[in-house]
């Protein structure tokens, strides 16, 4: 059974949310509620959320999305075409 890297971004990400309610279940007092939480938030932020862009951007083409010359004279081309939109 292989296992992709989608589920394992989807259970970081549960593990995550889960550490997060659970340490705000907790009542305030208790001394690990604020590390459930932070555990929970740097596991959602900063290795579930880059380990899904970097997975999502590896697909894609980042000449479409930077603003050449040429991209401008598209989208100059695609708002001539469709004066519809205004």
């Amino acid at each position: 059974m292989k296992i992709k890297l989608k589920h394992i971004i989807f259970l970081i990400m549960l593990a995550s949310l889960g550490a997060i309610f659970y340490g705000l279940s907790l009542d305030e007092e208790h001394p690990d509620a604020p590390k459930y939480i932070g555990g929970g938030t740097v596991g959602l932020f900063l290795v579930a959320m880059p380990l899904f862009l970097w997975k999502e951007s590896k697909v894609k083409n980042m000449k479409d999305y930077m603003l050449t010359h040429e991209n401008i004279k598209k989208m100059q081309e695609k708002e001539r075409k469709n004066p519809e939109n205004q």
